[in-house]
């Protein structure tokens, strides 16, 4: 009776065509990075707002004790504490909010491409190692408008990048359907 049960299956089996592999189609929804444009004038807005807490802060600290800043050397006091501002701006604004003004008035967003929330090597790898270097080589920051994330150096020294906070682009994911209901991913389209 067994033989007959094993028989029927088999014979059933041999019936049926094999399984093709199958693609499903995932539809999702990413946030649309932000180009070039967008990064630039934001950049100006900041840099603006960094030039006007440096007048109103630091210029009268140093007219009121006669110190100088009239001094053009990198290591002048004058120098270094505007610098202290900018990175301090960009650190300070980027970990708390994770925008900055600029960004904040263009509706941009710093995320990481690794977790979900900015850690603070990431915000310093991001904001004074690669801020220093697209700043001292500017061409460097022109590769935002080439790469597919928008992503300029100091983005991928530190794995993050900028979006737009409100707009979205939907994109698609193939999976591939084996047998029964097990999904593999393949390329995305």
């Amino acid at each position: 009776m067994t033989d007959h049960v094993n028989n029927d299956a088999a014979e059933r089996a041999a019936a049926t065509p094999p399984v093709r592999p199958e693609n499903d189609r995932i539809l999702f929804y990413e946030r649309k990075p932000a180009g070039f444009w967008m990064r630039f004038w934001a950049y100006l807005i900041d840099i603006l707002v960094i030039s006007a807490v440096s007048s109103i802060l630091i210029r009268p600290l140093f007219a009121l004790f006669g110190w100088e800043t009239a001094e053009t050397a990198w290591y002048a006091p004058y120098a270094i504490l505007t610098a202290i501002v900018f990175y301090g701006y960009f650190v300070l604004m980027t970990k708390f909010f994770a925008q900055t003004v600029g960004k904040m008035i263009f509706g941009l967003r710093v995320v990481s491409l690794k977790t979900d929330r900015l850690s603070w090597s990431t915000l310093l790898f991001r904001e004074w190692i690669g801020r220093f270097i697209s700043v001292t080589i500017l061409p460097l920051y022109w590769i935002v408008g080439f790469t597919p994330l928008k992503q300029g150096v100091h983005d991928f020294i530190a794995d993050t990048t900028v979006v737009h906070e409100e707009s979205y682009r939907k994109q698609q994911m193939a999976r591939k359907r084996l047998e029964g209901s097990q999904l593999q991913e393949s390329e995305g389209i």
